[in-house]
């Protein structure tokens, strides 16, 4: 658990950040999301220390974080950002390898982290471990990136920004390897984002900030059902949020029994995105497998329909 009491962060005689007080539970995805400016990688980057806090109180595990020394505390912290600084004269696994080596792990134990971790992210060892970065994509390089974060088994992965420099479709798969990783691991993850429909992904806790303070934090339900003022209504957009709602349910949440002709949709996609393949296959149903090949029901546009009338009426109830 992290938890922050009251803290602030002055740059230049201004707060970056002011009486801020959060938890980010054992565990939970967390997501900061806000305006630019907003204070959430300040935020972020105190909590391994990459920036000192001015007054307050942070907690790891029950411990205030400067009774430990920078270096140990971020050997159990993860950090994975938007530039992702791969050492061009590496391979792949020398730099997935990095903490591990620092650590003095036997050279066993580094190959055979390496290698799960590379299977973890969808790059087959053989094919990738001895690569260059250079020599990879930008989604292929974030994903390495990912992996060097996770490389000593770290007991909190931060995030700031790490897919924003990448195409809309490769963004998407990264996502959706984040959430299985958090599903798998079990792992603390705070994640720092401007996209908000990432956030809306991606959230189990999601914070709201505005000018270094908390506007709103809780479930993304409860926020776009029930946001605290104006500014969280126009930040989620307020002609927007019932088909945001969408995004936090899946296909396989609203899939009825049975089977149709076409090309078949994953059941872990968001309604959202099902939506845009009605719109682009200008179709009434569409059939949902649980892995290629295993058909798993069939999503009806009608239920779509169905549910947007529902979270009007829960808006503006």
């Amino acid at each position: 658990m992290i938890e922050f009491d009251n803290v602030s962060k002055y740059f230049q005689g201004q707060p970056a950040v002011k009486d801020l007080s959060l938890t980010f539970r054992e565990g939970a995805f967390s997501v900061l999301v806000g305006t630019s400016g907003s204070g959430k990688s300040t935020t972020l980057k105190m909590i391994n220390r990459l920036v000192e806090h001015d007054e307050g109180r942070i907690r790891f595990a029950g411990e205030e974080i400067r009774r430990f020394s920078p270096e140990s505390l971020r050997r159990r912290m993860g950090y994975a950002i938007q530039s992702i600084g791969l050492f061009p004269h590496w391979t792949v696994a020398q730099n997935i390898a990095t903490v591990p080596q620092l650590l003095k792990w036997p050279k066993a134990r580094i190959n055979a982290r390496v290698d799960e971790l590379l299977d973890l992210l969808g790059l087959a060892p053989d094919a990738f471990r001895h690569r260059a970065p250079h020599e990879l994509s930008g989604g292929q390089q974030q994903r390495v990136g990912v992996a060097r974060a996770l490389a000593a088994d770290p007991e909190v992965l931060l995030m700031d920004e790490p897919f924003g420099a990448l195409d809309p479709v490769t963004r998407s798969a990264l996502q959706q390897e984040m959430r299985r990783i958090h599903r798998l691991l079990g792992r603390t993850i705070v994640l720092v984002t401007h996209d908000i429909d990432e956030a809306l992904l991606l959230a189990e806790h999601l914070v709201v900030m505005d000018k270094g303070q908390v506007v709103q934090q809780g479930k993304p339900l409860e926020i776009l059902l029930r946001p605290a003022n104006g500014f969280v209504s126009d930040f989620f957009g307020r002609s927007e949020r019932g088909v945001r709602l969408l995004s936090l349910r899946t296909v396989g949440d609203a899939m009825r029994p049975g089977v149709c002709a076409g090309d078949a949709i994953e059941q872990s996609l968001s309604l959202r995105e099902a939506l845009s393949v009605f719109v682009e296959r200008q179709c009434e149903q569409l059939p949902v497998q649980s892995a290629p090949g295993k058909p798993a029901g069939v999503l009806h546009f009608r239920d779509l329909l169905k549910d947007e009338r529902e979270n009007a009426d829960a808006l503006l109830s």
